[in-house]
């Protein structure tokens, strides 16, 4: 009896696992159930992301594989110019092993369009997104907007007080920063690249120069300044990232977002499924997933901006129709990414 009452409560708690998740399949839309069934058979898929950090990431795949179960996510998260080296590097090799890309750097995803290698598909989901997410997508469908990343400057609280604390980007050149001040790199951030092109387009070439003279200590990822001045090594991020910040943040550490007077650079960072996808159906079913509702809410949990109208902001953030932004056009990216990159590396050596 003891053993039979044992099997029985077994019985019982797996069933009580496994309802919520075959509830969830069931209350999907018609759209997204039937690439679920067809998902399923493929059992997985994997993701090129150098959008969000490795933590909300991974949490993404998650929420993915518990709304759509028998599908897991091979996150593969690094910055998003390495990102596109692998990517480049597989098919050069014509090796599919990626079925969705995500970059902050827009130009990717126009280049690999014209190159003929991501799928036309326009989610059914996407037509929910906020204007400015929607809007910034590709008008033919190849591509969405799956990230509003917002940089800024950000200060230790506890070393930097908010009255002497940098308020532009122009400040940064000051000599009482020289050996206080923390960066990426545009060599492999996409969305430092994009912040480069415009401190060139607005201050030219003597904004870096100057910059420079002031030491500031060189990373790879746009969120690598939070990391430096949560160490104490350094007491002012530039062009930081504003969600791996303000989750930082959340976690106690004595950090401030500062949104320069001449423009808090936002990066609308678009995704694609791959033309030569090993697992297309998963592909299609991970877009429509990155424009739904179920996304926006996993990753304004880790402070991201929400891309829907319907997901409130996250705690901290402030509206984006309160602070001046300044954003390049795809055409600039695409036009002077090589040349800010040369520019970076002639001047700071790295």
């Amino acid at each position: 009896m003891r053993t039979n009452r044992r099997f029985l409560i077994a019985g019982l708690s797996a069933a009580a696992i496994i309802r919520p998740r075959v509830a969830a399949a069931q209350e999907l839309p018609p759209h997204e159930r039937a690439l679920h069934q067809a998902a399923q058979r493929e059992g997985e898929l994997t993701w090129y992301t150098g959008q969000l950090q490795a933590e909300p990431s991974e949490a993404v795949g998650r929420a993915f594989s518990e709304r759509f179960p028998g599908v897991k996510v091979n996150v593969v998260r690094s910055t998003s110019q390495v990102a596109f080296q692998r990517l480049s590097q597989d098919m050069r090799a014509r090796v599919a092993q990626c079925d969705v890309f995500s970059s902050v750097d827009y130009s990717h995803l126009t280049f690999l369009k014209r190159e003929g290698r991501l799928m036309p598909y326009r989610p059914e989901n996407a037509a929910g997104l906020a204007k400015g997410a929607r809007d910034a997508g590709d008008t033919d469908g190849h591509f969405q907007i799956t990230y509003l990343a917002l940089y800024a400057l950000g200060r230790r609280t506890d070393r930097v007080s908010e009255a002497e604390a940098p308020t532009s980007w122009r400040e940064l050149t000051d000599p009482r920063w020289r050996d206080k001040l923390s960066v990426g790199h545009p060599g492999f951030s996409g969305a430092v690249g994009s912040w480069a092109i415009m401190m060139r387009k607005a201050y030219g070439e003597p904004f870096f120069r100057a910059l420079e003279r002031n030491k500031p200590q060189i990373g790879r990822s746009a969120s690598d300044p939070v990391t430096v001045l949560n160490a104490g090594e350094r007491v002012v991020g530039v062009a930081i990232s504003g969600q791996s910040t303000l989750l930082s943040i959340s976690r106690g550490n004595p950090l401030a977002l500062i949104y320069p007077t001449d423009g808090t650079l936002m990066v609308p960072s678009p995704s694609g499924a791959m033309a030569n996808a090993p697992r297309p159906n998963a592909a299609r079913l991970f877009m429509e997933f990155m424009t739904s509702p179920a996304y926006s809410n996993t990753i304004t949990s880790y402070y991201a901006e929400s891309l829907r109208p319907e997901v409130p902001a996250p705690r901290g953030s402030r509206p984006l129709d309160s602070i001046p932004l300044i954003t390049p056009t795809p055409e600039e990216v695409e036009k002077n990414i090589a040349e800010v990159k040369e520019l970076w590396r002639d001047i700071f050596g790295v």
